[in-house]
């Protein structure tokens, strides 16, 4: 059984890719074991269907180099933050024994994105429950509780708690998102337009991560929300 370092989940198949990749690939490259877990395969997405989806995604994975890619199959758009799905998530938690969770931001347009933010916030506590028992008897039912939840920053222009330096790692980034053909721009796709399918939106990628860059006197950054304060063992350890 895979233990992980790193554990990052998205509502949606891309929201990984457009969250935090960088960090990701940066984390990987120091040698820290790192696992993706899709709640849903986005479905109900004006672009694409599910299969296209699930072949984006896996070929993002593999650019990544993370050590899995699971889909847990929830329901696009209608998943709640009951104890089923709550269960669903613990005996993930469980399995991988991950550090940290990174997920969607606490706050954004798409409702799956804070909805998955506070089931997986919850999971992670419950996880850390010993009597709570999940149906699945071939993992151990033994609490786990990563350190921290972090939320990476989507659509709204969330102000973020600390931001990440992804300076050698952009590349990958943007090309972890081009995986997804079938839901960014294309000049030639004459597929309907999404606001996430416009040339304004494939610029913003880079540009946020610049602009995250030049705040932190960096070249490009991705910025992280902390429900829990943070702490460091040394002031000297900020930049």
């Amino acid at each position: 059984m895979i233990k992980l370092d790193i554990l990052a989940i998205g509502a949606h198949p891309d929201d990984v890719e457009l969250g935090c990749a960088g960090t990701i690939a940066k984390e990987i490259s120091k040698g820290k074991k790192v696992g993706i877990v899709d709640l849903t395969r986005g479905e109900l997405g004006t672009r694409g269907d599910a299969k296209t989806r699930d072949t984006e995604s896996n070929d993002a994975a593999k650019l990544l180099g993370v050590e899995f890619r699971e889909n847990l199959n929830f329901s696009d758009c209608f998943f709640a933050n009951d104890k089923e799905h709550q269960l669903k998530l613990v005996e993930v938690i469980r399995k991988y024994k991950p550090d940290l969770v990174i997920c969607n931001a606490i706050q954004d347009r798409h409702i799956d994105h804070s909805k998955a933010a506070k089931l997986v916030t919850d999971a992670c506590f419950l996880s850390g429950l010993k009597k709570i028992e999940t149906a699945c008897k071939s993992i151990s039912q033994d609490p786990w509780r990563p350190v921290n939840v972090y939320h990476y920053i989507q659509w709204n222009n969330n102000e973020p708690n600390f931001v990440v330096d992804i300076s050698d790692f952009i590349k990958n980034k943007l090309d972890a998102v081009m995986c997804y053909k079938s839901q960014f721009y294309n000049p030639n796709d004459s597929s309907e337009v999404t606001p996430i399918s416009t040339k304004n939106f494939l610029n913003s990628i880079e540009y946020r991560a610049r602009d995250l860059g030049r705040l932190t006197g960096v070249e490009y950054a991705e910025g992280f929300n902390a429900l829990r304060t943070p702490i460091v063992n040394h002031i000297s350890d900020l930049k």
